[in-house]
C-alpha cells in the first residue's frame, strides 16, 4: 500500500519560525515555497474560547465590516473582484468586505509577514502546511462548537462530505473550514507529441522515461528544431504538502518528509532508501536533459506558460477544472490541445488527494461567531451565496442571455436565451471562466437554489468533458493525505531541516553531490539529529 502521506509545515516559512507559525492547487493549490516568521509568542494572541453552541446562533450579531486575506483562488481585481465582493456583501448583508490579496505565488510570504506584524485580518485562507502550526500558536479561532450540530454540518453530511471537515480537526478541534475537497495533481501528456514520436501511453516508469527521452531528443512539436523537453515542474520538490505531486513519477513510493506508517508510528521518509532511489532517478533525468533545466526556479505560472508555448510535453498539474484551463490556453496559443489524463504509473500506484485549504478566523477577530455565521457558513449555504462562490457574478462571470461569444473565431459559440454559460475571462478574453472559488466538482454541499433565470444546477453545462474525465481518472486513482499534528519540536526544527533537505535534493538532482555525499552532509549539518528529534516528538504524543 502507498504510504499515508501527510501535510506538513511549509519549507522556508518554517526556517524562521522557532516560535511562529507553519498550499498550492489549486487550488489551491498555492505556488509559494517560501514564508516568513509568524512572530513572537507576544505577537500571537492566546487561543480564544470555543464558540457558542450552534443552537444559539440566532442571537449572534452580524458583522458590519470584515477584512479577509486571500490568495489567487478568489477572483483578482483584474477578474472582477469588485463585482464579486459586492455580490457577496449583498447576499450576506455584511456592509463591507475588505480584501487583502497578495500575488498568488507570494501569498504565504505576505501572510507570514502579516501575522508577524500583529495586524491580523479577520479571516484568512491557509493551506494545510500552515493550518496546524497557526492553530497551535493561537492564531486561529476554534470554530468546533459552531460547526457541530449546525445546518452546515447537516448539509455536508447529506452530501457525504462531513468527513472532509472531520479530517481537518486537530486534537478533536476545528480551526478552519474547507470550501471544497482537496483535489490533487495528475499527469497530462500531449497526445500530438505522443503520436509524433510513435509511442503508446506509458504504464510504467521505463515506458514513461523512454517517452521523456523521445520528447527531448526528437522533434515532437514539428518545428524542425531540437528545442523541447520531456517534463517541467515548479521545483524538484514541492513547496507545500504533499511535496512530491509535481514529479510523482520520479518519487514513486518515496516521501521527503514525515509520514505515519501502517503500524501508527511516525517516521521521516527522507531517511529511507526509497528517497535515495528517487533522488537517483531525478539526477539521471537532469543529466539526460529530459527535465527542463529551469525547474529549480520555476513557479507554476512559468510551467503553464512554457506548456502553452509547446516547450515541453508532460505536465503534472491539478485534476478536474485545470484540464479545461490547459486545453483552452493551448488552443489560444495555436497549439494542439488534446491531452491524455494519465492514470498513475505502476510504480506510483496512487496520486495524492491533498488536504484542502481552509478558511480560518483569527483570534484577533472582534466578532468571530458573527463572521462564522454570516461569512464562513453562507459560503456553503446550498443557495445563492454558494452559487456566487462557485460561478461568480451574472454579467461578469456567467450569463443566461442569448448571445454569440468569440464571433468569427474558431471557438465561436452561440447560446440561446436562458442557456447558462460562462463568460470570457476578463484577463484572457480568448478563454472562458470555468469556476469561481469553489470547484463544482469538489463541493461539500449540494447546490439546490439558484439565482433568478437559472433553472437547474449548471454544472453539466459549465464543466467540460475533459474536466469531468480528468476528475474521474483522478478520483479512481487517488489516496487521501492525512493531517500531521504539530509539536513544539517540529515547529522549532522543521524549517531548517526542510531547507536542508530541499537543498540536498536539488544538489543531487543537478549533479553537485552524489546521493552518498548528500546523506553525509545531512548527518554532518545536523539534519539527522533534527529529524530524529521530530520523529520522537510525534511518537510521544
Amino acid at each position: 500500500m502507498k504510504k499515508k502521506f501527510l501535510s506538513l509545515l511549509l519549507v522556508a516559512a518554517m526556517a524562521v519560525m522557532a516560535v511562529g507559525c507553519g498550499s498550492g492547487s489549486s487550488t489551491s493549490s498555492t505556488d509559494s515555497s517560501a514564508g516568513s516568521s509568524a512572530g513572537s509568542n507576544e505577537q500571537a494572541a492566546a487561543p480564544a474560547e470555543s464558540a457558542a453552541p450552534a443552537e444559539e446562533a440566532s442571537d449572534i450579531e452580524k458583522p458590519d465590516s470584515i477584512t479577509i486575506m486571500v490568495d489567487g483562488t478568489v477572483f483578482t481585481q483584474e477578474n472582477g473582484q469588485e463585482q464579486f465582493i459586492a455580490k457577496i456583501e449583498e447576499l450576506t448583508g455584511i456592509s463591507e468586505i475588505k480584501v487583502i490579496q497578495p500575488d498568488h505565488d507570494a501569498y504565504y510570504d505576505v501572510l507570514g509577514q502579516t501575522i508577524a506584524s500583529g495586524e491580523w485580518p479577520d479571516v484568512l485562507i491557509a493551506s494545510s502546511t500552515y493550518y496546524s502550526a497557526y492553530a497551535a500558536e493561537g492564531v486561529l479561532w476554534d470554530m468546533t462548537d459552531m460547526w457541530e450540530g449546525s445546518d452546515l454540518q447537516a448539509r455536508q453530511k447529506a452530501y457525504n462530505a462531513d468527513g472532509v471537515v472531520e479530517g481537518m480537526k486537530i486534537d478533536g478541534r476545528l480551526y478552519g473550514m474547507p470550501a471544497a475537497r482537496g483535489n490533487g495533481c495528475m499527469t497530462y501528456v500531449k497526445k500530438a507529441w505522443l503520436d509524433a514520436v510513435g509511442m503508446d501511453v506509458p504504464t510504467n516508469f521505463d515506458e514513461y522515461y523512454e517517452m521523456l527521452k523521445a520528447f527531448t531528443t526528437q522533434d515532437p512539436d514539428g518545428d524542425g528544431k531540437n528545442d523541447t523537453y520531456g517534463v517541467s515542474a515548479a521545483g524538484f520538490v514541492g513547496g507545500e504538502a504533499p511535496y512530491i505531486n509535481y514529479l510523482a513519477e520520479f518519487y514513486q513510493d518515496a516521501y521527503p518528509s514525515f509520514y505515519q506508517k501502517d503500524d501508527g508510528t511516525w517516521t521521516d521518509g527522507f531517511t529511507e532508501d526509497s528517497m535515495k532511489a528517487a533522488m537517483e532517478r531525478l539526477a539521471t533525468a537532469y543529466s539526460d536533459g529530459v527535465i527542463d533545466p529551469t525547474t529549480l526556479t520555476n513557479g507554476t505560472s512559468d510551467c503553464r506558460n512554457k506548456f502553452y508555448a509547446d516547450e515541453f510535453g508532460v505536465f503534472t498539474y491539478w485534476a478536474g477544472t485545470w484540464a479545461t484551463n490547459l486545453k483552452t490556453n493551448l488552443d489560444a496559443n495555436g497549439v494542439d490541445s488534446e491531452l491524455i489524463a494519465l492514470p498513475p504509473l505502476a510504480e506510483v500506484g496512487k496520486y495524492l488527494d491533498r488536504i484542502p485549504p481552509v478558511w480560518c478566523i483569527t483570534t484577533k477577530c472582534a466578532n468571530p461567531e458573527g463572521v462564522y455565521k454570516y461569512f464562513i457558513e453562507t459560503m456553503q449555504d446550498g443557495g445563492e451565496t454558494q452559487f456566487a462562490w462557485t460561478y461568480g457574478v451574472e454579467g461578469t462571470h456567467w450569463s443566461t442571455a442569448a448571445e454569440t461569444l468569440w464571433e468569427g473565431a474558431e471557438n465561436e459559440t452561440t447560446y440561446a436565451e436562458g442557456e447558462f454559460h460562462m463568460l470570457p475571462n476578463l484577463e484572457k478574453p480568448e478563454t472562458a471562466y470555468t469556476k469561481a472559488h469553489i470547484d463544482p466538482m469538489l463541493a461539500l454541499t449540494d447546490l439546490t437554489a439558484y439565482p433568478a433565470g437559472v433553472t437547474e444546477n449548471p454544472m453539466d453545462k459549465a464543466v467540460a468533458e475533459e474536466a469531468k474525465n480528468s476528475a474521474n481518472v483522478f478520483a479512481e486513482n487517488c489516496v487521501s493525505a492525512v493531517l500531521v499534528p504539530s509539536t513544539d519540536v517540529l515547529t522549532q526544527l522543521n524549517g531548517d531541516l526542510t531547507t536542508l533537505k530541499n537543498q540536498l535534493i536539488a544538489d543531487v538532482t543537478m549533479g553537485k553531490l552524489t546521493v552518498d555525499e548528500a546523506y553525509a552532509k545531512f548527518e554532518s549539518d545536523g539534519g539527522a539529529d533534527w529529524s530524529k528529534q521530530i520523529v520522537d516528538s510525534l511518537n510521544a504524543q
